[in-house]
């Protein structure tokens, strides 16, 4: 059957998030940022964040190993807003076609549950979604089975419904061994031709006219 409800990831997705936004005007050039993004606020580090730890506990267990490097690590929680680098051109509209048409929209999202309200005061179409599952509230990540099954419980419908859309591999990989229809998210354009074909923008389309 085909899809008929759109469920995105947000990070990579809607909101462009990197921490190098931030390190970049902290540290002296390219191959410092990479260095301390790889070796000390890794992405493994930051996952812990995603899945409800709160962020200072974490902060002071790695700046009680790193010393040397405290203030830096600290500005990963001071400075949290400056890793946000905009909208990702395109999709948000996307979102909002769906939303005229009546197409149910939702979001599963590895976010701490601490940042994500600032977020939502940043991008107001994140209060767009009819349900948003955030993995920092329910302690439960992708690409974990137990977070698919739990938005399916909680917008009671089944994984075959839905089209879920991730630039993560391992996500889009988790939801398709549950049923999922998916888009290994690359660009708008790929995304709105994939949603085109699928029959749910030309809905949006039509609803608009």
């Amino acid at each position: 059957m085909k899809p008929n409800v759109v469920v995105f990831d947000i990070g990579g997705v809607l909101i462009d998030w990197n921490p190098a936004y931030l390190y970049r005007k902290l540290l002296p050039d390219e191959a410092a940022v990479s260095a301390f993004l790889s070796e000390v606020c890794t992405s493994a580090w930051n996952e812990q964040f995603d899945a409800g730890v709160p962020f200072a506990e974490g902060i002071a267990e790695l700046a009680e190993r790193h010393p040397e490097r405290a203030a830096l690590i600290e500005a990963y929680w001071l400075r949290w807003h400056e890793m946000l680098g905009g909208e990702v051109s395109g999709t948000a509209d996307i979102l909002w076609r769906l939303k005229d048409a009546g197409v149910p929209v939702h979001a599963i999202s590895n976010w701490s549950a601490e940042t994500f309200p600032s977020a939502k005061d940043i991008y107001p179409f994140l209060g767009a979604f009819d349900v948003l599952v955030v993995s920092g509230t329910e302690k439960l990540v992708k690409p974990g089975v137990a977070i698919f099954e739990r938005f399916l419980e909680r917008a009671g419908v089944r994984a075959e419904e839905c089209i879920f859309i991730d630039d993560n591999a391992a996500n889009i990989a988790a939801a398709a061994a549950l049923g999922f229809h998916t888009e290994h998210f690359r660009t708008a354009e790929a995304l709105e031709a994939r949603l085109t074909e699928l029959g749910l923008l030309a809905q949006a389309e039509k609803a608009r006219a």
